[in-house]
């Protein structure tokens, strides 16, 4: 057997895998899509029709649609920054040669992403109860009234923000953990000696020494948190007044509170577009900054 034979011999397998859990789904999705998939084609096949792009047309011309797109944006533009910074700040931290129980901090900070949604959800919504939570009993002492989080709609969202930052920024703080010890120590010993300060070290040092592992991160979490979901669902069920309904929470309504499996196919795809759109904008823009 040849080399390069021998090769695909090892690769099919997995390759197989990767078609029949992968592309076929993808396939047949966007074959769906062009298609009126609802609850009487479920029924009977023989009543599906082929209705080529008007699923895409329908959407783009959906108040809801739109609706649901600038939710996204929002909880993406506000979201993926709170999450970097926390994340590389408590990097920083337990990183820190002044950290004590470095140990602990990691798993404690780590914890809540492998926490059940659920149960993080009973507990925030504790902490966000108008008139028993913890956050605006401490708001209270300050003399700021107390706010009904998960009520009104122009507070729904950024409460769906914190807890999805608190519970996922200890992900990226690993990824930054093991950046960081992958940078030279002597690189912050030389430059000690030559006088220079602890935000001198961060900028000239550690934020050019952790770029590409930034842009790594900042790909990972903008395409994760476009595919915002569980936490209006657990959280709010998409309101108050529809202000918590992302994209795929709509693609989930779409599919299967109305069963327009053909339309909920189309969100799909047109959200893979948003995110591979703003995944090359932010490959662009980074490989600009190092050419300058």
């Amino acid at each position: 057997m040849r080399v390069g034979h021998a090769g695909w011999a090892f690769a099919a397998p997995a390759l197989l895998i990767i078609t029949v859990f992968f592309f076929v789904p993808v396939l047949s999705a966007l074959i769906v899509s062009l298609t009126d998939f609802d609850l009487y084609a479920l029924a009977d096949i023989r009543n599906l029709r082929f209705v080529g792009l008007d699923n895409y047309r329908q959407l783009l011309h959906a108040p809801q649609f739109w609706r649901a797109v600038a939710n996204t944006g929002y909880f993406v533009a506000v979201g993926v920054p709170l999450s970097l910074a926390a994340s590389l700040a408590s990097a920083l931290l337990v990183n820190s040669r002044l950290a004590y129980c470095s140990a602990f901090f990691r798993t404690a900070l780590f914890a809540p992403v492998v926490t059940t949604l659920v149960a993080v959800a009973v507990v925030w919504r504790y902490l966000l109860h108008t008139r028993y939570g913890l956050i605006n009993y401490a708001l209270a002492h300050v003399g700021i009234h107390p706010i009904d989080w998960l009520g009104d709609p122009h507070w729904a969202l950024p409460a769906i923000i914190l807890l999805a930052v608190w519970k996922n920024f200890g992900y990226n703080m690993v990824i930054f953990m093991a950046a960081l010890h992958s940078i030279p120590v002597d690189l912050y010993e030389a430059a000690r000696l030559d006088g220079a300060s602890r935000w001198q070290e961060f900028g000239r040092i550690t934020l050019p020494m952790l770029r590409p592992t930034l842009l790594l991160v900042s790909i990972l979490t903008v395409a994760g948190y476009f595919q915002l979901f569980a936490e209006p669902y657990v959280m709010t069920q998409g309101g108050p007044l529809q202000s918590t309904v992302s994209v795929l929470y709509f693609m989930y309504e779409e599919g299967f509170k109305w069963w327009n499996l053909g339309s909920a196919s189309a969100v799909a795809f047109l959200l893979f577009l948003m995110i591979l759109a703003v995944t090359a904008l932010q490959v662009r823009l980074t490989r600009d900054a190092q050419a300058r």
